[in-house]
């Protein structure tokens, strides 16, 4: 089963981050446990601090310290993606599958991964420019999804 099965399963997402992490050596420690599904069962871009509110009810001993430990493992691991958002607090999200970039709502935090972008003219444009290899890019759209622009709507906003 790969993670593109189970993206959409969070017990199965759950299971398949434990089964990969332990097979890398890493222990699954109740609190890292409840970080991991916290974000396999979020929709949403989540901070650190959130994920920690959240996992800490499941896990009362819990410190900001393995929280911030165990994003960085997963991170690496390919598991979640880090987010860059306007406040300067990265947030993190499940990582798609493939390059796929996000469109991420400002209002409620839902993310949507997708794919299909070719920029290769202006990749190649910049490089040729500034004389620049480049090597990776991320592609990331805020604004408002159709929910809260129904809401938005409706409020007068």
């Amino acid at each position: 089963m790969s993670l593109s099965d189970t993206i959409t399963d969070p017990h199965n997402l759950l299971q398949e981050w434990s089964d990969r992490l332990q097979a890398d050596g890493c222990r699954i420690t109740q609190a890292r446990r409840a970080v991991l599904k916290v974000l396999s069962e979020a929709n949403v871009v989540l901070n650190p601090m959130q994920v920690f509110l959240a996992a800490r009810k499941q896990a009362p001993r819990l410190g900001l310290v393995s929280v911030y430990r165990t994003l960085e493992i997963m991170e690496s691991h390919g598991l979640i993606q880090r987010v860059h958002q306007a406040n300067g607090c990265n947030g993190f999200l499940t990582a798609g599958v493939g390059h796929q970039h996000l469109l991420i709502c400002t209002r409620c935090g839902c993310a949507i991964h997708f794919e299909g972008d070719d920029i290769t003219a202006l990749t190649e444009e910049l490089s040729a420019r500034h004389g620049f290899l480049i090597q990776e890019h991320w592609l990331q759209f805020e604004g408002l999804c159709p929910k809260c622009q129904g809401q938005a709507k409706s409020s007068g906003l």
